[in-house]
This record gives structure tokens, C-alpha cells and sequence, in this order.
């Protein structure tokens, strides 16, 4: 689609098919989604916040980002020269992605934080390929480390760091 402007020249509205028209309505969707939920929960006032106060708020500010992606997009003059889904997909590293939370899940479970922590980590950085076994296990040692410290000893979170021993 083409806009005449004086003297021959002409401007080009971007397509309806560029990425950032999906991101921007994604964040106004969601936003809207966290709006609607939270007002269920009573906002209260600005002295007395009620449960719902910060989803409201966090769904009207995640409304207003989407809004300015999708703007940032129809004001581009740049057309969407990418494909929606990459070329070559790397499908090891999105199944490293998901793995990564079950890992923690699961581990967190039935063996506690710290081999929950470290397995993580440990998966989600094998999922980059130019990471070593020894580069994603001495990043997986130092999050695990930071987050029990964090977690067990700052905040005193009642998760075994290792299940059946309470470190």
C-alpha cells in the first residue's frame, strides 16, 4: 500500500505482517489479560493497595509498551525483510529452553535447590552452541551458589538446599 505525497514521491506503509505487530499486540493482549484478572482481586487506593493493585498496574503499563511496539512498527518505513521463524531452526537449543524449567521442577522437588538450581543452568547453557560442558558447569556452580545464598540464607526460604539434609 502506497500514500501520494506532493511532488511524485510516495510512502510506503510497512506490511501487515511484520514481527513487531505481533510482539506489540502479544504485550497488549497479555496486559489486558493481567488488567481484567486483578481487578477481580480489589486495586484498593494508592495508601491502601489492595491485592489486585500491582496485576492492574503491570497490565496497564504492559498495555502502553505494546502499544508503543506496534506503533514503533507502523512507523517504520523499513519493510520486514526477515522471515517469521528463522532459516535454519535450531532445535537443540529451544528444546534445551524448555527442558530447562522441568529440570528444575522436577529436581526441586524430590532433591532440592541446589542440584535443581544447578541443573537448570546447566541445560539452558548447553542450549547455545558455542558453550563448553565446562563453561555451562562452572556458570551452572556460580548461579547455584549466588541463588543459595540468596534464597536459603538472605531471604530464609523454607527450600531444602539438598533434600533430607537441611544446610
Amino acid at each position: 500500500m502506497s500514500v501520494k505525497l506532493s511532488k511524485g514521491k510516495s510512502l510506503t506503509r510497512p506490511s501487515a505482517f511484520k514481527r513487531d505487530y505481533y510482539a506489540g499486540a502479544l504485550m497488549m493482549f497479555l496486559g489486558a489479560g493481567a488488567a481484567i484478572e486483578g481487578k477481580g482481586y480489589g486495586i484498593g487506593t494508592l495508601t491502601r493497595m489492595g491485592p489486585g493493585f500491582f496485576p492492574v498496574a503491570l497490565g496497564i503499563i504492559l498495555i502502553f509498551i505494546g502499544i508503543l511496539i506496534a506503533g514503533s512498527a507502523y512507523a517504520s518505513s523499513e519493510p520486514d525483510k526477515e522471515s517469521f521463524l528463522p532459516a535454519k531452526p535450531e532445535w537443540f537449543a529451544w528444546a534445551c529452553i524448555v527442558a530447562s524449567p522441568i529440570f528444575f521442577i522436577a529436581l526441586g522437588e524430590y532433591a532440592g535447590l541446589l542440584p535443581a538450581t544447578f541443573a537448570c543452568v546447566f541445560v539452558a547453557a548447553l542450549g547455545d552452541r558455542e558453550t563448553t560442558v565446562k563453561q555451562a558447569a562452572i556458570l551452572a556452580a556460580g548461579i547455584s551458589t549466588s541463588g543459595i545464598l540468596l534464597f536459603s540464607y538472605v531471604l530464609k526460604i523454607p527450600f531444602p538446599i539438598v533434600r533430607g539434609l537441611w544446610l
